[in-house]
């Protein structure tokens, strides 16, 4: 088995293990956060992939943190997508829309002044990027206390993942993703130090999974667990994320999942140098605990994948930053071609420069 090897992922195959993680880019049409014909044109480019996994997007105009990401809750953009699907499969690829709630991680200048929502009030240690109409560029801004969302509240976001994924699949979308990781809303369920919450959704273990869960039941009753999958971070702890119960929330979440056959777990790995490491009795304990396909994304290159691989810890390696400078990026690791770098200071917002301008490699 090696990243060039086909694999069934749900009811899907696929043509090889290279997966293009999900990457915010910025560049949705406004007013409204639209796809584009330019979206559809960055995807295609990089349809090789064995599978596409989009930028993450707002399930509801409330489950919004940053500016220009785009949305799957109106029909403008529902059709935006359909040109990105189409486009990723006339090119031979699959793609799955990542669902996305911020929850805390937003600001009040997206929600007609109201304050973010969270399981309890209590901030997010970090910024959020938003446009300035006035000063007419990109900034970031802290994040206010949120605020704690009523309980009836709860069950109708959950209703919102459920008509996403129903949207996603009506854009032609494989699949979708559920964004259940760094720091967004239901990662912030998990933890203890997010949730301090005393109904039926905080307190123990059981109760702080209890959203994730009724996503996920939600999205695979709507358009089935095949063609449905998780993004996870137990190990990512920034930002006020740090909860000494995470590891176990997970694995417990993970026995969940197997149940209800989901696709696959997609674990997110930080990639800065001194993040914390994933330990071999973690993976050891999911595989244990999970019998569906698991996706691993972080710091690799192809040794670490082929690796990673080996060890029979991942079935498939999700790669980002190399997938925006190198569209062609699984032929030039297949061939050991040298991978061009990307340019930072592009990634967020803009046109088609450092977004649809990457060359593939000269042969």
């Amino acid at each position: 088995m090696t990243l060039f090897t086909p694999v069934s992922v749900g009811r899907h195959q696929l043509n090889n293990r290279v997966v293009m993680a999900p990457m915010t880019r910025c560049r949705s049409a406004q007013p409204g956060d639209i796809p584009t014909d330019l979206t559809a044109t960055y995807y295609a480019q990089r349809a090789t992939a064995g599978l596409i996994i989009t930028e993450a997007t707002q399930i509801s105009p409330q489950g919004k943190g940053y500016s220009f990401t785009p949305g799957i809750y109106s029909d403008a953009q529902v059709n935006g997508w359909k040109k990105v699907t189409a486009a990723v499969h006339n090119a031979g690829g699959k793609i799955f829309s990542q669902l996305w709630h911020v929850g805390r991680m937003s600001h009040p200048s997206f929600h007609q002044g109201e304050l973010p929502v969270a399981p309890s009030a209590i901030a997010f240690d970090g910024q959020v990027w938003i446009y300035d109409e006035q000063e007419k560029r990109g900034k970031k801004v802290a994040c206010p206390v949120p605020r704690a969302l009523e309980t009836d509240e709860i069950k109708k976001i959950v209703e919102d993942y459920r008509r996403a994924a129903a949207n996603a699949i009506q854009a032609g979308f494989d699949g979708v993703e559920i964004h259940g990781a760094n720091g967004y809303l239901i990662d912030q369920f998990l933890r203890t130090t997010s949730n301090q919450r005393t109904d039926q959704y905080g307190g123990s273990q059981q109760n702080r999974l209890r959203f994730l869960t009724e996503v996920v039941t939600a999205v695979t009753t709507e358009i089935g667990a095949d063609r449905t999958g998780i993004r996870l971070a137990p190990f990512i702890t920034a930002r006020g994320m740090a909860c000494p119960e995470i590891l176990d929330t997970i694995l417990a979440a993970a026995g969940f999942l197997n149940q209800q056959q989901l696709a696959y777990i997609h674990l997110a790995e930080a990639d800065w140098d001194d993040a914390p490491t994933v330990t071999e009795d973690f993976r050891q304990a999911l595989r244990k605990r999970f019998n569906g396909k698991i996706i691993v994304a972080g710091k690799f290159d192809k040794h670490r994948a082929e690796k990673m691989l080996a060890d029979g810890y991942a079935d498939l390696i999700a790669f980002g930053r190399f997938f925006v400078a190198n569209p062609d990026l699984v032929a030039r690791l297949q061939y050991n071609l040298p991978l061009a770098n990307f340019e930072g200071e592009l990634l967020f917002g803009g046109d088609s420069r450092g977004y649809t301008d990457y060359p593939v490699h000269a042969d």
